[in-house]
């Protein structure tokens, strides 16, 4: 993971160099990511959000910043995922203003963020428990928070957005123990912050971004 990290600061303005630092660490980090996740065949996925995350973090991950209405993404987000949702058995609790809630964010970023947000918390939650999603307008910033109950006590002083980190080790469905980690990176790729708090086994993540100054189309 060092390696990958260092190439691409050393390949930085450089997308020839980065390619072929992504090339060179591809196949042994495929390797290494089949033994660590419990469905090898995606593999080639989770590399690619492995390299994603090296990018952001060296600030090499392309982005396209556009004024957006937070609360339509979240929408689109869940209604995108009904599917899944309907099928998990929780009880989903929505707190989404009317009115548009604008920031400045590059939408296919952070409609990845919301993905994996609410297929951690279908992945992690209680059964028959209820997962609660708001988006409110604090000091100029909009605060969208996803708070659930995890099916197990969470234990203390784990960074939950550590790259390979699981909600529930135990657990063998397929989970990379990326989800958070992807998008953390892409929440501050975009100009937000990620904060994630936990006590005994209530889950809240907590993206925020300024309020953006463009005046709202009525």
């Amino acid at each position: 993971m060092v390696e990958i990290k260092r190439c691409a600061m050393e390949a930085r303005n450089d997308e020839k160099g980065l390619a072929a630092c992504y090339v060179r660490q591809k196949e042994a980090l495929k390797h290494y990511i089949a033994s660590r996740i419990d469905r090898p065949d995606e593999a080639e996925d989770v590399v690619q959000d492995v390299f994603e995350i090296s990018k952001a973090a060296s600030d090499q991950l392309p982005v396209k910043p556009e004024v957006l209405d937070f609360g339509k993404l979240l929408r689109q987000t869940l209604a995108d995922m009904d599917g899944e949702i309907q099928k998990s058995g929780l009880t989903f609790k929505l707190d989404l203003p009317e009115q548009p809630v604008e920031i400045t964010a590059d939408g296919t970023r952070l409609y990845r963020v919301f993905q994996n947000l609410l297929q951690n918390a279908l992945n992690y939650s209680l059964p028959g428990s209820r997962v609660y999603l708001s988006l409110k307008t604090i000091d100029k910033a909009a605060v969208a928070s996803l708070r659930n109950t995890s099916r197990n006590e969470l234990p203390e002083g784990v960074d939950f957005t550590a790259r390979f980190v699981r909600g529930d080790e135990s657990r063998t469905d397929g989970g990379t123990g990326l989800g958070l980690s992807v998008a953390k990176s892409f929440t501050e790729a975009c100009g937000g912050t990620f904060r994630v708090e936990t006590m005994a086994d209530l889950f809240t993540v907590i993206v925020s971004f300024p309020v953006s100054m463009h005046k709202p189309k009525q």
